[in-house]
């Protein structure tokens, strides 16, 4: 309600022919700041607490709300074995992609001196030479291996000696399948009876003539090559060299030219520093040990350069990895691994990796390992180095490790230090570019709930708060939200994002500034109006983005059935909670004297009538909204069937929409039809304990004594009486919204003499003492009430009493602009404003008038509060 209809006074007018101080407006419309301004305390937004959303008891890729049938998702739990890596695939990068040959390959060595020999490792048949090791660690090398990686003795590099390197794993498809031709060949070229040239390739095979080979030999590759150079000049195979040097350099996974033979350095530097800790990890049983040594193997790596794909002996190395996998430590997984990463696998051994490193980070009692560890910079790099489509199933593990470190404070924010908000982005964006009739489409959406649930933990921090706004993060989460609209999983993160961030002013600017997010809100509403947890949500960003901002305000009430959707809303969850209460009778009453929460009904309702609230304050929506009787009937539906005692912020927040929307007054106002309904139902309020619901009914009664009608009804129900004793709470708001009663019903002469028999007098000066120098709104108000008591004043002692003095130096202080405005320094110009237009006219007209004792200064009424 506008306590004033005409700001300003003209200064220029004579005191013979003075103007009222205020007429209702009829030609001039005033803005919406002068009516924000003016309303103050009357019209006034709503806050509420944000939605509780309590943690996860354990950490899965998906929470136990998600809407995805355990059948038709990943699993959160699995068991991780050797065999879940992929040997062949272990192989190092190759540098071109070769043609297929058209022969069959021949086996051959390349060597300066042509009768030298092949040094090979050979199997430890002497029992001396038998590492000791565990029954345990037997078994598990067992599964995919028989004997030993490693060779019992290493000769080191020699100018007369290639070796040739066997550590590569056939693949054992296609062994399998070019068994008999490799073996013919091997036949043609070197007859069998002849030990030097001897070729043998034992390899799996169900075939009975390789029955004895296989036996205790099974995933085993042996080469074993026997011949010197004259016996292959006999067969005619030295001008086959240059096809033999190409086919090794396929067996040993390398076709770039610049890596196909290691430096003495490289050499020396394996032997002397990789190669024994690889033995002590294929030995060793301890796992402090085992993670001491995997430490010691990451940095040496590292000081080698041997991490990623271009590395000769990295299968050898992986293959070690990989059979670490099963013994059942998070610390030494957790070393794993980050060198398995570091090495840049892909294909199954990505999957399986990234598996690995989910499996350590599920368990929160791991954070403080992670913490010292680099894992996160790990699966970062993974985002933005691997292929989404190709690899989203890893991908999806990845992000639900990170997914669980943002649940740890200190790896949340070495998130946002190391960029982990613009890759999020980034990936984002990736996905929203794959439309719906793809095939990835669907499982994408199980990534895009690790990514949004690791958004919403990331938006708790400033930083990454900032980071969001600036990089665009509205525009993409908007895209997500309208291509998921049919999963509830997606969309409720993305709400829960946009729930957190609303909080903060300029996140509100740039929501509001993509204004397709209203059509997507009220989609969703209309979409999943019985899931709570969404809809309380949604609602809860209306009535942020609408608390301060008008276009927000406006924006949102144009969109077509808005309102209509709200009013459903309250339908809904209000016979929701009509039920409950049935239902709950008996417990709600023991409880009725111990603070609680809302129900879940009750939280969306409270959420629900703010965002009305809220949006009364713009002009035109709250003329539209006051006229429209469906809104005005549910605010009166929750006063009438709720208790402030049993819901205290529904309730204030009922009568808040309502004193905001009786302040306009339209045509056909429901406000103005019910207002004797909307009195009868307050008055419970106003006899209640509760404070704040005792001010909130006062500021309606303010509005609604403008009537006659609720003029007499206060006096009817001694409400008067009441507010009148409120002048002594002591509290600006308090004596603000009682001076607004008083004021109306001091328009009513007969009415007059009511305000000096409850010693309402007395009160008012002591209102303008307490508060005048401070709130120049506050004593206006109380000079205006003086003014309309004292039109028929015959002498001042009889109308003001024992107060007159105190009033005279009061108003004779307040009226001296050096005293007045000598402590205003830090309210700006509007203060001194606003004494010059609103408080001097009438307060000087009020001080003559007292110092005259007579009524010769015009007595014009000064109606309605």
């Amino acid at each position: 309600v506008l306590l004033y209809r005409q700001r300003q006074a003209s200064k220029n007018k004579s005191m013979e022919k003075p103007e009222p101080f205020y007429r209702p407006p009829v030609s001039k419309q005033k803005t919406s700041s002068e009516i924000i301004n003016e309303a103050r305390r009357v019209l006034r937004t709503r806050r509420t607490q944000r939605p509780f959303t309590p943690a996860e008891d354990q950490r899965k890729l998906f929470g136990s709300g998600s809407s995805r049938a355990p059948q038709n998702r990943p699993p959160s739990v699995f068991s991780l074995h050797a065999s879940s890596f992929d040997l062949t695939e272990s192989r190092p990068l190759s540098g071109v992609r070769l043609r297929p040959l058209d022969y069959k390959p021949i086996l051959m060595i390349s060597s300066k001196d042509e009768d030298s020999s092949v040094s090979l490792p050979k199997l430890a048949v002497d029992a001396a030479e038998v590492r000791k090791v565990s029954s345990a660690r037997a078994q598990l090398f067992r599964r995919t291996y028989q004997g030993n990686v490693f060779p019992a003795k290493m000769a080191l590099p020699d100018h007369h000696e290639e070796k040739l390197d066997c550590e590569e794993p056939a693949m054992m498809s296609n062994l399998h399948r070019a068994n008999d031709n490799c073996l013919a060949e091997q036949r043609a070229y070197t007859p069998f009876n002849d030990k030097r040239g001897q070729l043998i390739c034992n390899e799996h095979s169900g075939k009975p003539e390789r029955e004895d080979v296989l036996k205790g030999t099974a995933g085993k590759l042996l080469f074993q090559l026997k011949g010197e150079s004259n016996q292959m000049k006999k067969h005619g195979l030295v001008a086959s060299q240059p096809r033999s040097i190409g086919w090794k350099r396929r067996l040993a996974g390398l076709d770039d030219d610049r890596r196909i033979d290691e430096s003495e350095e490289e050499k020396s530097f394996w032997n002397m520093k990789v190669l024994p800790i690889l033995r002590e990890l294929e030995t060793e049983d301890n796992v402090e040990s085992l993670c001491l040594a995997c430490t010691k193997l990451y940095q040496v790596l590292n000081e080698g350069n041997m991490l990623g794909k271009r590395f000769r002996r990295r299968s050898m190395l992986l293959k070690t990895l990989y059979k670490l996998v099963e013994i059942d430590s998070d610390p030494l997984c957790l070393k794993l691994a980050k060198i398995i990463l570091s090495m840049k696998v892909d294909g199954k051994n990505l999957l399986g990796v990234c598996k690995l490193a989910f499996k350590v980070c599920r368990n929160g009692k791991n954070d403080y390992l992670i913490q010292n560890d680099k894992l996160l910079d790990c699966l970062l790099e993974l985002l933005n180095t691997e292929d989404l489509q190709k690899n989203d199933e890893a991908l999806l593990y990845c992000l639900g490790a990170i997914k669980f470190m943002s649940g740890n404070a200190v790896l949340l924010n070495e998130m946002v230090n190391k960029g982990a908000v613009e890759m999020l982005l980034q990936l984002m964006k990736q996905i929203n570019n794959i439309k719906e009739n793809d095939p990835h489409f669907s499982s994408l959406g199980h990534l895009l709930v690790q990514l949004t649930a690791t958004l919403r933990n990331l938006a708790d921090l400033p930083q990454a708060r900032c980071q969001l706004v600036c990089s665009g993060a509205v525009s993409e989460l908007c895209v997500a939200l309208e291509q998921r609209m049919n999963d509830k999983d997606v969309c409720t993160y993305i709400v829960r994002i946009f729930s957190k961030l609303s909080s903060y002013d300029d996140f509100c600017a740039a929501l509001t500034d993509c204004s397709r997010c209203y059509v997507l809100f009220l989609a969703l509403l209309n979409k999943h109006q019985k899931q709570q947890d969404l809809v309380l949500r949604i609602i809860f960003i209306l009535g942020n983005l609408t608390a301060k901002n008008n276009q927000a305000r406006e924006q949102f009430f144009k969109e077509k059935g808005s309102v209509n959707t709200l009013i459903s809303l309250f339908h809904t969850y209000h016979e929701l909670d009509l039920n409950e209460e049935k239902r709950c009778h008996e417990r709600r009453r023991e409880e009725k004297s111990n603070p609680k929460h809302p129900s879940e009904a009750e939280d969306v309702l409270i959420k629900l009538i703010r965002v009305l609230a809220n949006l009364s304050i713009h002009p035109s929506v709250g003329a539209a909204l006051a006229a429209a009787h469906h809104v005005i009937e549910l605010l009166l539906t929750v006063l009438e069937y709720k208790s402030v005692e049993v819901c205290e912020e529904l309730v204030i927040n009922a009568a808040t929409a309502i004193n905001n929307l009786s302040f306009y007054k339209v045509k056909s106002s429901a406000v103005q039809d019910k207002k004797l309904h909307i009195a009868e139902t307050l008055l419970k309020l106003l006899m209640s304990n509760n404070m704040d619901g005792i001010v909130e009914a006062v500021r309606v009664f303010g509005n609604l004594s403008q009537y006659h009608e609720i003029c007499d009804f206060i006096i009817q129900k001694k409400i008067h009486k009441f507010v009148i004793a409120l002048l002594d709470a002591k509290n600006q708001d308090v004596c603000f919204s009682a001076c607004g009663v008083l004021l109306n019903l001091t328009v009513d002469k007969d009415k007059r003499s009511l305000l000096m028999e409850e010693g309402g007098i007395g009160k008012l000066v002591d209102c303008l003492r307490d508060f005048g120098p401070a709130d120049m709104q506050l004593a206006c108000l109380v000079c205006k009430t003086l003014w309309n008591y004292s039109e028929n004043i015959t002498s001042a002692a009889s109308c003001f009493g024992e107060d007159t003095d105190t009033l005279l130096v009061l108003l004779t202080s307040f009226l001296d602009e050096e005293l007045a405005l000598d402590n205003d320094l830090d309210r700006g110009d509007h203060h001194k404003l606003y004494w010059e237009t609103e408080f001097k006219p009438v307060a000087e007209k009020l001080l003559d008038r007292i110092r005259t004792h007579r009524s010769s200064v015009s007595t014009e009424t000064i109606t309605a509060f």
